[in-house]
């Protein structure tokens, strides 16, 4: 099992978060970014999922203890939405990035919903992360252009979402060819945040499953 550990960000100040050890202390790891719900027990077991597979696992809590219930949409959207990406992306995940780091083995960077336009950012703007897989989020590109994305890259969309629209997953697949940026682009006929098995209104276990597969896959190869 994990646990809630406190590491250091790059501005010197302290953050926490949760970390799932593998069991092999010179193993790779993998940082793991909340869904706008804050770290919910379901990312807690990400981590834990992670570290059977073999890869040290860190989730940074990103609005700092807060939690927000499945069925409080309004309160998730005024979290996500008090957030400085820029500032969460540079300090608390590239803090989570050089703890995992301090092992002396490779890092990678996944993320969903909110999570997963942050890992876009992480992929563009932190040099510590050698792979990123990203789940059904995308950033603005005033903040966020496809063509700076500088690491391998897979992601994960659902055909049936209203947030991360299909056209926005054409587009920015779209823009990464046209750059020239390696990434491996997966889209299942199912509803945003299908990963998440304690949301039944949208898993999708089967889609899940194979998202994770491919996920671990693309870790083997990278990291």
């Amino acid at each position: 099992m994990g646990a809630k550990i406190m590491f250091k960000r790059p501005d010197g100040k302290q953050a926490s978060g949760y970390l799932a050890n593998a069991p092999q202390a010179s193993a790779s790891g993998v940082v793991v970014i909340q869904e706008w719900w804050g770290l919910q027990d379901q990312i807690k077991g990400i981590c834990e999922r992670l570290a059977t597979a073999g890869y040290h696992a860190l989730a940074p809590d990103l609005y700092a203890g807060t939690v927000v219930p499945y069925h409080d949409v309004e309160a998730a959207n005024r979290e996500m939405s008090s957030l400085n990406f820029l500032q969460a992306t540079d300090q608390d995940v590239r803090g989570a990035a050089q703890h995992l780091k301090a092992k002396g083995a490779k890092v990678g960077l996944t993320g969903f919903c909110m999570g997963g336009a942050i890992t876009i950012l992480g992929a563009i703007r932190i040099p510590e992360f050698a792979a990123a897989v990203c789940f059904y989020g995308i950033p603005p590109t005033d903040v966020g252009k496809p063509a700076d994305i500088r690491i391998p890259l897979q992601a994960h969309f659902a055909n049936q979402d209203d947030w991360c629209t299909p056209k926005a997953v054409n587009d920015f697949e779209a823009a990464l060819k046209a750059a020239g940026r390696p990434a491996e682009i997966f889209r299942y006929d199912a509803k945003h945040g299908f990963v998440n098995e304690q949301r039944p209104d949208v898993h999708d276990r089967k889609a899940a499953e194979l998202a994770w597969e491919r996920s671990l896959g693309f870790w083997k190869k990278h990291l």
